[in-house]
């Protein structure tokens, strides 16, 4: 019987493991609703619909050429599987992609996303250019949950990103999606 009881213990504990780690997977990252992004930089804009915040940039200028590279390194990585924890090309969560992007730049970043959140310099929306980092609060609220790497500013001043999502693994996404428009805290400078 005590064998039993032991055995038992062990499966719950084994469950409550799991669930756990299911919990700190979506909050540490959010859940992604967003659109799957081929290999090749978007030109899609996504259409605004009726409540959602006005999230543009005026940004129009000339992306400096260690921008690109580190935009280059991170499409390097589009597809690749969202892994909590992970911060390598076998799997990522959305910190340890901006950790490694940022890294193979010569630019350290603390490993999670509530820190790197006090990194730089706090932008305006209006400001941001690529290269800049985007927050979110993936669960309501204002707690940093999520982060995600300006990838583009359309003609329109439609803001695109690139990041690790927890259903899509690394994917281009845009302040344009209900989603994210809802979810997003704010913008920082750090190059």
């Amino acid at each position: 019987m005590n064998k039993e009881l032991c055995f038992s213990e062990i499966k719950l504990y084994k469950k409550l493991t799991v669930l756990a780690l299911t919990a700190a997977t979506i909050i540490s990252c959010g859940s992604s609703k967003s659109v799957a992004a081929s290999k090749k930089t978007p030109s899609k804009t996504i259409s605004k619909s009726e409540n959602l915040r006005k999230l543009d940039s005026n940004f129009d200028g000339k992306v400096a050429g260690s921008v690109k590279s580190l935009l280059k390194d991170a499409e390097r990585y589009l597809g690749t599987p969202y892994k909590f924890g992970g911060n390598n090309s076998s799997g990522f969560d959305c910190s340890g992609f901006t950790v490694k992007v940022f890294q193979e730049n010569n630019f350290n970043l603390p490993r999670r996303s509530s820190d790197q959140a006090d990194s730089g310099k706090s932008i305006d929306i209006e400001t941001v250019k690529p290269g800049d980092l985007l927050f979110f609060a993936t669960s309501g609220g204002s707690r940093v949950s999520h982060v995600g790497i300006v990838h583009t500013i359309e003609n329109d001043g439609e803001v695109k990103f690139i990041h690790a999502s927890t259903s899509k693994g690394v994917i281009i996404s845009s302040l344009n999606e209900k989603y994210w428009n809802k979810a997003y805290l704010h913008a920082q400078r750090v190059l």
